[in-house]
């Protein structure tokens, strides 16, 4: 069986949450999100070999809560990967 590494999420990434009550596969759309919105080069590579680029892109293009800067540059990002 494949076990992928998990990192400990940042409070400062997920401020409104405890950051270990966060399960990655449950919510990975708001990981997804807030990596995208907020996070620094570790935890967008994590979240890189994590997800399946589809889902990410997927979030990139439906979300409500990305921030507009944010979707044109991964748009960008992910339409040429």
């Amino acid at each position: 069986m494949d076990q992928k590494k998990i990192i400990k999420f940042r409070q400062e990434l997920f401020w409104d949450v405890n950051p270990e009550d966060i399960d990655p596969d449950k919510n990975s759309i708001y990981i997804i999100e807030r990596i995208l919105d907020f996070g620094n080069s570790d935890e967008v590579l994590w979240m890189n070999s994590y997800y399946p680029k589809e889902l990410i892109f997927g979030v990139v293009q439906k979300s409500r809560v990305l921030h507009e800067k944010s979707r044109s540059l991964w748009n960008l990002v992910y339409q040429s990967a």
